[in-house]
């Protein structure tokens, strides 16, 4: 178990010792972010841009168009609100060879409070034409996902949570974009998740074992682009469709789900999430249990949906 934001410093740090096109662009957060293991192991390829994300976004474009592999390393939210601009404009459109590594996603961003956590980052990337958008459960995950991402030729976006969560996977793990994987089968109820929230729903399946339900849990590490058919397939041996996801139920995963199965499967979907709310200033358990996110409160709704 190791908390996504080293493993995104670790990784960067081991491609950038075969990849010598491999840069980092910093907003003056590196010493949360991680970015700073790149800073200290190669200084000559590590930009300090200051509090000017929009300025960083454009260096990034710049330095894509002569070769370089920029990675930006800053909070989600100023990626996805303070620097939206540059990048629909710069990046998305162009399809420019940058990549966005988003620190600090959801809810568990180390008691930042409200004013830092971004709850609404994947409707707005997702919205986004030819724009990759990837949220890794685990560390294994993670740093798969962003050895994957810097050898894709476009730009790709990879939420990451603060903190660790549990590992769910194993070295043999190889991402494919698109592909969803089921943790669990069940014959009750469907959990769909996505980033950190698939190791908490699986481990809410877990205790609903205990009293007598069967709930499947399939995990999207890849929103965009997502494998439409292996999502209709896995709700069609249910009843029940649940997306839970550390995000607004606007827009996000639970939009996505939603819409794939109206089209093609119509059935019963409850979406689970942050239910139109800023967040609050406070530990990642409170927090959790606050916005009935932790595995327990989560076994408490499946199970009064399902009776």
């Amino acid at each position: 178990m190791k908390a996504l934001r080293d493993v995104f410093g670790d990784t960067l740090v081991s491609l950038g010792s075969t990849n010598p096109d491999v840069v980092v662009l910093d907003a003056d957060l590196a010493n949360s972010t991680k970015a700073d293991k790149f800073a200290m192991a190669y200084p000559a390829r590590f930009l300090q841009m200051g509090i000017a994300e929009q300025n960083c976004v454009g260096v990034a474009v710049g330095l894509a168009s002569l070769g370089f592999v920029p990675w930006l390393s800053s909070f989600t939210v100023f990626f996805t609100h303070r620097a939206i601009d540059p990048i629909r404009m710069l990046v998305a459109q162009t399809q420019a060879n940058v990549k966005i590594g988003a620190a600090y996603a959801g809810l568990m961003t180390g008691l930042t409070g409200k004013t830092h956590q971004d709850v609404q980052d994947l409707a707005i990337m997702r919205a986004m034409p030819d724009m990759t958008v990837l949220a890794p459960a685990d560390a294994i995950e993670g740093e798969a996902i962003i050895r994957w991402a810097t050898e894709y030729e476009g730009p790709v976006f990879v939420r990451l949570a603060r903190d660790a969560s549990a590992d769910v996977f194993d070295q043999e793990y190889r991402f494919v974009p698109g592909r969803t994987i089921s943790l669990k089968e069940g014959g009750d109820v469907l959990l769909i998740s996505t980033g950190p929230q698939s190791v908490r729903c699986l481990q809410a399946a877990e205790l609903l074992q205990g009293q007598g339900i069967s709930a499947g849990v399939l995990h999207v590490p890849s929103i965009k682009p997502v494998n439409k058919e292996e999502i209709v397939k896995a709700a069609e041996k249910v009843k029940l469709v649940v997306t839970v996801e550390e995000h607004s139920i606007y827009g996000g995963l639970g939009g996505l789900v939603a819409e794939i199965l109206s089209e093609a499967s119509p059935r019963r979907v409850i979406r689970f999430g942050i239910e139109d709310r800023w967040g609050e200033s406070a530990p990642n358990d409170y927090l959790l249990d606050a916005f009935r996110m932790s595995p327990a409160r989560l076994g408490e709704r499946i199970q009064k949906l399902v009776a």
